[in-house]
């Protein structure tokens, strides 16, 4: 069983293809999202993490890939600011919006350990997670957003 957290953020500068302002000058918006999963998950390994010597001695085996699943909540803010074309007065509008929220999700992973000594190792790990949220009140009318995507981790990690 694992818990884990994670935080990740994106921010894109775009701007209107066909449009542009009374200057002659580009429309230009900035998108920010950044999302916060808190997961549980199940992992199984496909064979044996090491041999038991002894009542009281183990040995770690070279390397052990696990698969697993979960689920959790996913905490998101989205933002777009900047300049926007209102299509049906063709004015040109400064504004912010905004939607923030959190959804369920539902994980897929997969990944190894590898042995360094006997009290260290380490770890990389694939997932994919399947999420979406309804935008908020900014935001009427659109399809809700895609929160899904793939991660890769590697980490190092302490026996004891």
């Amino acid at each position: 069983v694992s818990l884990d957290v994670a935080h990740g953020s994106a921010n894109t500068p775009s701007e209107f293809r066909d449009w542009v302002d009374q200057d002659d000058l580009p429309i230009e918006q900035n998108t920010k999202l950044s999302w916060t999963p808190l997961t549980i998950s199940l992992k199984g390994f496909l064979w044996e993490r090491g041999r038991r010597v002894s009542r009281f001695s183990w040995v770690p085996g070279q390397w052990a890939p696990f698969i697993g699943a979960g689920a959790g909540r996913m905490y998101y803010q989205f933002k777009q600011s900047g300049d926007f074309v209102d299509f049906e007065t063709f004015d040109i509008f400064g504004d912010t919006f905004r939607s923030e929220g959190d959804t369920g999700l539902f994980h897929v992973l997969a990944g190894a350990e590898w042995t360094l000594s006997p009290a260290f190792y380490l770890t990389g790990e694939g997932r994919y997670t399947w999420a979406e949220a309804n935008l908020g009140r900014d935001f009427t009318g659109f399809d809700p957003i895609d929160l899904s995507g793939f991660q890769a981790t590697v980490g190092l990690a302490v026996r004891f």
